[in-house]
Protein backbone atom coordinates (compact mmCIF):
# COMPACT_ATOMS: atom_id res chain seq x y z
CA UNK A 1 0.00 0.00 0.00
CA UNK A 2 1.57 3.34 -1.23
CA UNK A 3 1.24 5.91 1.34
CA UNK A 4 0.25 9.99 0.46
CA UNK A 5 3.46 11.20 1.59
CA UNK A 6 1.51 15.19 2.22
CA UNK A 7 -1.41 13.29 3.92
CA UNK A 8 0.80 11.67 6.20
CA UNK A 9 2.80 14.80 6.85
CA UNK A 10 -0.36 17.08 7.44
CA UNK A 11 -1.82 13.65 9.79
CA UNK A 12 1.72 14.33 11.85
CA UNK A 13 1.77 17.45 11.77
CA UNK A 14 -2.11 17.74 13.62
CA UNK A 15 -1.20 15.28 15.53
CA UNK A 16 1.97 16.80 16.99
CA UNK A 17 0.11 20.03 17.49
CA UNK A 18 -2.68 18.25 19.11
CA UNK A 19 -0.34 16.73 21.53
CA UNK A 20 1.87 19.64 22.52
CA UNK A 21 -1.97 21.52 23.12
CA UNK A 22 -2.86 18.33 25.25
CA UNK A 23 -0.04 18.57 27.84
CA UNK A 24 0.34 22.53 27.45
CA UNK A 25 -1.83 23.21 30.34
CA UNK A 26 1.52 22.09 32.58
CA UNK A 27 3.06 25.35 31.43
CA UNK A 28 0.38 27.49 33.30
CA UNK A 29 0.83 25.24 36.05
CA UNK A 30 3.90 25.98 36.34
CA UNK A 31 2.90 29.80 36.21
CA UNK A 32 4.52 29.96 33.04
CA UNK A 33 3.14 31.69 29.57
CA UNK A 34 3.63 29.31 26.53
CA UNK A 35 6.18 31.76 25.01
CA UNK A 36 8.06 31.94 28.61
CA UNK A 37 7.46 28.35 28.87
CA UNK A 38 9.34 27.89 25.61
CA UNK A 39 12.08 30.33 25.80
CA UNK A 40 13.66 29.30 29.26
CA UNK A 41 12.93 25.36 27.73
CA UNK A 42 15.29 26.56 25.07
CA UNK A 43 18.11 27.69 27.91
CA UNK A 44 17.71 24.76 29.98
CA UNK A 45 17.68 22.08 27.28
CA UNK A 46 20.05 23.90 24.51
CA UNK A 47 22.43 26.25 26.88
CA UNK A 48 22.80 30.11 26.51
CA UNK A 49 22.40 32.01 24.12
CA UNK A 50 22.33 35.75 22.74
CA UNK A 51 19.65 37.78 22.94
CA UNK A 52 19.38 37.66 19.26
CA UNK A 53 19.78 33.59 19.23
CA UNK A 54 17.27 32.87 21.44
CA UNK A 55 14.73 34.98 19.10
CA UNK A 56 15.96 33.22 16.14
CA UNK A 57 15.26 29.84 17.42
CA UNK A 58 11.93 31.31 18.89
CA UNK A 59 11.12 33.05 15.57
CA UNK A 60 10.56 36.22 17.47
CA UNK A 61 12.05 39.42 17.04
CA UNK A 62 14.67 40.51 19.44
CA UNK A 63 12.74 43.40 21.65
CA UNK A 64 10.10 41.09 22.04
CA UNK A 65 12.64 38.29 23.20
CA UNK A 66 14.23 40.91 25.70
CA UNK A 67 11.04 41.52 27.09
CA UNK A 68 10.27 38.08 28.14
CA UNK A 69 13.54 37.37 29.26
CA UNK A 70 13.27 40.24 31.68
CA UNK A 71 10.05 38.68 32.57
CA UNK A 72 12.28 35.41 33.49
CA UNK A 73 14.66 37.22 35.06
CA UNK A 74 11.95 39.09 37.58
CA UNK A 75 10.99 35.83 38.03
CA UNK A 76 14.38 34.97 38.98
CA UNK A 77 14.14 32.06 36.29
CA UNK A 78 17.00 33.38 33.91
CA UNK A 79 19.47 35.99 33.78
CA UNK A 80 22.09 38.14 31.77
CA UNK A 81 25.74 37.27 32.13
CA UNK A 82 28.60 38.26 30.45
CA UNK A 83 29.64 36.23 27.29
CA UNK A 84 32.81 34.44 28.11
CA UNK A 85 35.76 36.10 26.15
CA UNK A 86 33.82 38.85 24.97
CA UNK A 87 33.22 41.49 27.93
CA UNK A 88 31.08 43.40 25.84
CA UNK A 89 28.16 40.57 25.06
CA UNK A 90 25.71 39.66 27.32
CA UNK A 91 23.93 35.98 27.02
CA UNK A 92 20.85 34.79 28.92
CA UNK A 93 21.10 31.30 30.89
CA UNK A 94 18.47 29.34 33.10
CA UNK A 95 19.43 29.42 36.59
CA UNK A 96 19.39 26.96 38.91
CA UNK A 97 15.45 27.64 40.25
CA UNK A 98 14.64 27.71 36.41
CA UNK A 99 16.14 24.33 35.38
CA UNK A 100 14.16 22.55 38.19
CA UNK A 101 11.11 24.19 36.95
CA UNK A 102 11.34 23.09 33.66
CA UNK A 103 12.60 19.70 34.62
CA UNK A 104 9.75 19.24 36.61
CA UNK A 105 7.45 20.34 34.05
CA UNK A 106 8.98 17.66 31.53
CA UNK A 107 8.70 15.12 34.24
CA UNK A 108 5.35 15.87 34.56
CA UNK A 109 4.52 16.21 30.26
CA UNK A 110 5.87 13.18 30.22
CA UNK A 111 4.34 11.21 32.58
CA UNK A 112 1.24 12.53 31.19
CA UNK A 113 2.16 11.30 27.75
CA UNK A 114 3.16 7.69 29.52
CA UNK A 115 -0.75 7.33 31.15
CA UNK A 116 -1.92 8.03 27.99
CA UNK A 117 0.12 5.59 26.19
CA UNK A 118 -0.74 3.10 29.46
CA UNK A 119 -3.01 0.68 27.74
CA UNK A 120 -1.34 0.10 24.20
CA UNK A 121 -0.22 -3.23 23.33
CA UNK A 122 3.70 -3.97 23.41
CA UNK A 123 3.31 -4.05 19.35
CA UNK A 124 1.90 -1.00 19.49
CA UNK A 125 4.42 0.69 21.73
CA UNK A 126 6.87 -0.65 19.44
CA UNK A 127 5.45 0.43 16.34
CA UNK A 128 5.03 4.56 18.50
CA UNK A 129 9.24 3.62 18.99
CA UNK A 130 9.84 3.45 15.37
CA UNK A 131 8.17 6.35 14.62
CA UNK A 132 9.69 8.28 17.27
CA UNK A 133 12.64 7.57 15.76
CA UNK A 134 11.53 8.60 12.09
CA UNK A 135 10.17 11.45 13.51
CA UNK A 136 13.40 12.56 15.07
CA UNK A 137 15.29 11.75 11.60
CA UNK A 138 13.07 14.23 10.06
CA UNK A 139 13.19 16.86 12.30
CA UNK A 140 17.18 16.86 11.71
CA UNK A 141 16.59 16.59 7.82
CA UNK A 142 14.64 19.46 8.39
CA UNK A 143 16.80 21.62 10.64
CA UNK A 144 19.14 20.74 8.49
CA UNK A 145 17.71 22.25 5.16
CA UNK A 146 17.15 25.20 6.86
CA UNK A 147 19.82 26.30 8.70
Amino acid sequence: MSTDRQALADRLHSASLHLNRAVRRIDAEMGLTPARASALSVLVFGGRRTIGQLAADEGVRSPTMSALVDGLQADGLARRVGAPGDRRAVVVEATPRGRRLLQRGRRRRVGLLGDALADLAAADLDVLARSADLMEAAARRIAAATG
